[in-house]
């Protein structure tokens, strides 16, 4: 599982960006997209994801 950002409540910061240690998010057309591929919800990392932890408009859940 991965997280996702649903693009109708994203504010468009970029702090979900640039918290994320995986650099699984980036700007795909006019919205930011997590890629599954890299998201690892920080488990074992972090004790909350980075991207949730970092979002201004709580836009960011588990896919």
């Amino acid at each position: 599982m991965a997280y996702q950002i649903n693009a109708a409540e994203c504010a468009g910061c970029g702090g979900c960006e640039a918290d994320c240690p995986n650099r699984a998010i980036r700007m795909k057309g006019d919205a930011y997209y997590i890629d599954p591929a890299k998201c690892t919800e920080c488990k074992g990392f972090f004790p909350v994801a980075q991207c949730v932890q970092a979002c201004v408009s709580d836009c960011i859940s588990l896919a």
